[in-house]
């Protein structure tokens, strides 16, 4: 009988999706927590009472940027890995104290009806993210379904007041990008965090560059790079960069030539905030703890041991780290004194 029935079910199904083929639809994101899900034309929304809390929305994030106009934390979602399913990423918004704002802000709608929205939305495996000029921009990449299909990295921007997709550059010479971080004039440094083997191939190691025309550059390869992961832009414009590999945080010119190099608290570094003062704080992806360097003193760490502490942005509107702990599908937040 199941095997009836699942024949009975294909015959029907195939000549009403023949019959019906899918019609365009514009682009919308996602209401805040309440009902409807999805805004539809007709259906007033009503926002979720607010005696109800609601903490989680995340998965697999990697990175985070804070969003001044809506005061909410920003944070892609990688979902499951290109392998398994493509465009199956989406965007949350989190309050300042965890709480969801809204669970699906840019992705609200299912990996296979995407491709008919106008415009299309494509968000396959998102790492690093930031916003800048009123765009959220991310290292996305293309590809990679299987073992045999070449990744490619790709860097996609949505405007931060509609949601839609605002462009996209691809960077056919990198498989794929781990952080970003964007300047006042659009351009975009990319960090290629490269081998992690035994015996590495140190050019592999790579800092790029990408103009808001698309020109893509190595700005910094090799050592002092030891796989380079966050990357922020300092008070004075310069380039900082940290490293997986060991516990240097490199600060770099314009020109891309070496400046400073301090020591974070433990190796591993991933994520990287830089106040306004100079102040830096560094988290280690694979120790667990956050380093604060004060200008001109060593590396204190004032939090131990979040798993798997991704690349974390500063919430000012609470004065607090958000920390992506991307394996545990969660946020840690560290209030700063």
């Amino acid at each position: 009988m199941k095997h009836t029935t699942l024949l009975a079910v294909a015959t029907l199904a195939a000549p009403l999706s023949a019959q019906q083929p899918a019609t365009p639809q514009p682009f919308v994101i996602g209401n805040p927590l309440g009902l409807p899900i999805i805004p539809g034309a007709g259906v007033a929304f009503e926002a979720m009472s607010p005696n109800v809390k609601v903490f989680g929305a995340i998965y697999s994030a990697e990175s985070c940027s804070y969003d001044a106009a809506r005061g909410v934390i920003v944070v892609p979602n990688r979902g499951v890995p290109q392998n398994v399913q493509t465009n199956n990423a989406w965007v949350s918004l989190i309050n300042h104290d965890g709480s969801v704002h809204t669970a699906r802000w840019i992705g609200v709608q299912a990996p296979a009806d995407r491709a008919n929205l106008t415009p299309p939305l494509v968000l396959n495996e998102p790492y690093g993210s930031d916003i800048a000029n009123g765009m959220l921009y991310v290292a996305d990449r293309d590809g990679g379904m299987t073992a045999n299909e070449p990744s490619v990295a790709v860097i996609r921007r949505f405007d931060m007041r509609t949601g839609a997709p605002a462009g996209e550059t691809r960077v056919e010479a990198s498989a794929w990008i781990n952080d970003i971080e964007v300047a006042a004039d659009g351009t975009v440094y990319a960090t290629q965090t490269g081998d992690r083997s035994e015996n590495p191939d140190p050019n592999t190691w790579q800092v790029l560059k990408i103009t808001p025309g698309g020109e893509v550059s190595i700005f910094v390869q090799g050592a002092p790079l030891r796989q380079p992961n966050g990357v922020a832009i300092d008070p004075q414009g310069n380039i900082v960069v940290v490293n997986t590999g060991n516990s240097d945080v490199l600060t770099f010119s314009r020109a891309g030539r070496l400046l400073k190099t301090e020591t974070a608290g433990q190796a591993g570094s991933d994520g990287l905030v830089i106040m306004p003062d100079g102040t830096k704080y560094v988290s280690s992806v694979l120790n667990g703890g956050v380093s604060r360097i004060r200008p001109g003193t060593p590396a204190e760490l004032i939090a131990r041991n979040v798993p798997n502490a991704a690349s974390m942005c500063y919430d000012a509107g609470a004065n607090q780290l958000v920390i992506p702990m991307n394996a545990n599908n969660a946020l840690a937040f560290v209030r700063l004194d």
